[in-house]
């Protein structure tokens, strides 16, 4: 989850699941119109779902432990974050079929706020794939959800020769959310990375929206709602660089709070502040070679 430079949305109505192009390589220009296309059944057919967690358990019950881990702990994160993440169900908890993740206002081992990391690292790791999380947002200002994926090899090589995928980073209240794909060199500032907004500047923390990725060995598409607006290809990388993006990632899902690229919260940030996730799902594709690409 990691800064990138600025970069001028677009509007996510671009191209529906039914309609996309596999060698596309930028973002699609604004439909005139704000209804997508309908997805066709058949393209939905092409895939088979592998993992989920539907978020189904009783009201207060703590997270699935067979699928998720705890990062806990409050030393900024790299990023001069404010929070202290824990494992208390008052930060991560079910609640109505929804997992929620919620940024509290308090001291806690000496910062002044709280919240949650969840990841599957050594319970569910996967190379290629459709990953997707349907989810509301909490905006305000120092406030940072994100929907991520991290390779497993991460304790090995380290960052970020194990490779980043940043399905879904917001910040503030800001109009767009993005999409960036980290590697050795090209992370950070230089990374691969795309602003998105929906039509009309609609607050993406109105209502529940679905992100994903596609991820095939050669390519990385992203999508909102099902309608693609940023694809990142192997051809795409710059000369000497390396596509890391052939060995199996875990998922993350968190809410910052401050850091280097939102700030820190103001008068005006209304806490408790709550990430709410209905489900979040990975499928395989039927008609996908799963083979590790090569350089």
């Amino acid at each position: 989850m990691m800064l990138v430079g600025s970069i001028t949305p677009v509007s996510v109505y671009a191209q529906s699941l039914s309609e996309r192009a596999s060698t596309a390589t930028s973002v699609q220009q604004a439909s005139s119109s704000n209804d997508a296309t309908p997805i066709d059944s058949q393209v939905l057919n092409d895939w088979k779902l592998i993992w989920s967690d539907e978020f189904d358990g009783p009201n207060g019950a703590p997270v699935d432990q067979a699928k998720w881990g705890f990062e806990t702990g409050g030393t900024g994160w790299n990023q001069n974050e404010l929070e202290y993440y824990t494992d208390q169900t008052s930060n991560a908890q079910i609640q109505d079929g929804n997992l929620l993740l919620v940024a509290r206002k308090e001291a806690y081992q000496g910062n002044q706020y709280t919240s949650a990391r969840l990841i599957s690292k050594g319970k569910f790791e996967q190379m290629y794939g459709r990953f997707e999380a349907r989810m509301k947002i909490p905006t305000g200002q120092g406030l940072w959800p994100a929907f991520w994926l991290l390779g497993n090899d991460i304790d090995s090589v380290s960052w970020p020769q194990c490779g980043e995928i940043d399905i879904m980073e917001h910040i503030n209240s800001e109009a767009q959310i993005g999409a960036h794909l980290h590697g050795p060199g090209y992370y950070s500032k230089m990374a691969f990375g795309q602003d998105v907004t929906l039509p009309g500047n609609e607050d993406f923390g109105a209502q529940y929206h679905l992100y994903a990725v596609e991820w095939e060995p050669d390519a990385v598409r992203f999508y909102v709602d099902d309608l693609l607006y940023f694809t990142v290809s192997v051809n795409d990388m710059p000369s000497g660089r390396k596509w890391v993006y052939d060995h199996p990632f875990y998922i993350l899902l968190n809410l910052a709070v401050g850091g280097n690229w939102p700030g820190a919260p103001d008068a005006t940030t209304v806490f408790p502040a709550t990430l709410s996730v209905d489900y979040v799902r990975v499928y395989i594709h039927n008609n996908w070679t799963y083979t590790r690409h090569r350089t």
